[in-house]
């Protein structure tokens, strides 16, 4: 596998909001709660500091809240009471989510949600519809990506050509292309087989090294286990927060 680079300062284009400092955690969620039609609570007044550059995972049975708290963090979502800080910066208070995603996040999902008419290169390309980068700039990210994912060579072919696991890689591909400082993957192996979860695993290591912070939710504890931390959910509390490894 190739490796991953994700150097924002060689790329002025691919800008993201400023942090607040080393001091402040990549993400937090103060007292937060989702309620759906007053009756289904989906969160629980959660509590959740992570650190910028940590790769953590969530765990815990279906319907348990996991789902729910990535997509307030990616702003797809907003949370019914509580409060979510990314870099320090409560995200009520960003005047652009679409610009906030589009340059701060990167976001992969069990279904890779490719374009299946449009070739790899154009699937990697069009999050950077937005941006400052030219058409040439673009492209050049595109193939350099997929070239980092062992997709060089296959640029023209439609997604339907690849097997799973190679389209759930362009859906990592794509997801770095505006060089983000948070990466979120929701069950990004949940329909693969285990060799093709083990090469998606590698790149999430990869792009770890990278720097960037990354939430992973998934089903599987083998999985979780490759993480830093395990955050473990059940009936959208936190119910055990541990590290994989000891502490150096």
């Amino acid at each position: 596998m190739s490796e991953i680079t994700n150097d924002r300062a060689s790329s002025p284009v691919f800008t993201g909001p400023s942090s607040l400092g080393e001091t402040a955690p990549a993400v937090e969620l103060r007292h937060v709660s989702k309620s759906y039609e007053r009756t289904t609570r989906a969160l629980d007044q959660i509590d959740l500091r992570i650190g910028v550059g940590e790769f953590v995972a969530v765990t815990g049975p279906s319907g348990c809240g996991k789902s729910t708290m990535l997509h307030l963090i990616a702003a797809l979502d907003v949370p019914t009471s509580g409060s979510v800080l990314i870099d320090g910066r409560d995200l009520t208070s960003w005047r652009d989510l679409s610009r906030y995603r589009r340059e701060h996040v990167g976001l992969v999902f069990q279904l890779h949600n490719l374009l299946a008419s449009q070739t790899l290169l154009a699937n990697v390309e069009v999050v950077m519809f937005g941006t400052e980068a030219s058409v040439h700039e673009r492209r050049a990210r595109a193939r350099d990506l997929l070239a980092q994912v062992d997709l060089a060579g296959r640029e023209r072919r439609r997604p339907t050509q690849l097997s799973g696991g190679e389209r759930q890689r362009v859906a990592i591909a794509r997801a770095l292309a505006n060089h983000p400082t948070l990466l979120l993957a929701d069950e990004p192996t949940g329909s693969l087989d285990s060799v093709s979860a083990g090469h998606v695993l590698n790149l999430f290591n990869a792009v770890h090294a990278t720097g960037v912070t990354i939430i992973l939710v998934t089903h599987d504890l083998t999985i979780a286990a490759a993480a830093e931390r395990v955050i473990h959910m059940r009936d959208g509390a936190v119910v055990a927060d541990v590290p994989t490894t000891a502490p150096n």
